[in-house]
C-alpha cells in the first residue's frame, strides 16, 4: 500500500474507555483536527458502533479504520489511518516496508492487542463489580 496522495473520507473505531487507545487516537484526532483532515474518529462505546456492523467486543479487540469504502484492522488500519496524515505518511511507509510489516502485525496481533484487550475487560469486571457494591 502506498500512502494517499490525497486524504478520502476515513474513518476510525476505537476504544475511547481505554486509556492507551484514548491517549494515542486523541492525539490523532487533535492532528486530523487542527489540519482539517476528513477523518471522522467514533468511540465504539457510543451509538456510533452500530453504524459499523460490528460488536462492540469484536471493536474492543483492535482498532478499525474504514478508508473508501474497505474495512481493515491492525496494523493494516494504522497503516489506513497514518497515510491519511501527512505527518505520520513515513510511518506508513516504514511500517509497510517487508520484514517490518510482518514484525509489526505480530507485535500487535500477538502482545499488544491482546494485553489491551485484556485490560480492557478487567476494567469492565472492576466497573461491574463496583456497579454492584452500590445496588
Amino acid at each position: 500500500m502506498k500512502p494517499a496522495q490525497s486524504p478520502a473520507e476515513t474513518s476510525v473505531l476505537y476504544n475511547a474507555a481505554c486509556p492507551v487507545c484514548n491517549f494515542e487516537i486523541q492525539h490523532y484526532a487533535r492532528y486530523a483536527g487542527e489540519n482539517r483532515l476528513p477523518i471522522r474518529f467514533d468511540d465504539l462505546n457510543s451509538a456510533a458502533c452500530a453504524l459499523w456492523g460490528l460488536e462492540a467486543d469484536q471493536a474492543a479487540r483492535r482498532l478499525y479504520v474504514l478508508h473508501d469504502g474497505s474495512l481493515s484492522s491492525g496494523i493494516p488500519a494504522f497503516r489506513v489511518l497514518w497515510a491519511q496524515m501527512p505527518r505520520y505518511r513515513w510511518l506508513a511507509w516504514f511500517v509497510g516496508l517487508p520484514g517490518v510489516f510482518q514484525s509489526a502485525c505480530a507485535l500487535y496481533d500477538h502482545a499488544l492487542a491482546p494485553l489491551i484487550y485484556r485490560l480492557h475487560l478487567r476494567r469492565l469486571r472492576k466497573n461491574a463489580s463496583q456497579g454492584e457494591g452500590q445496588a
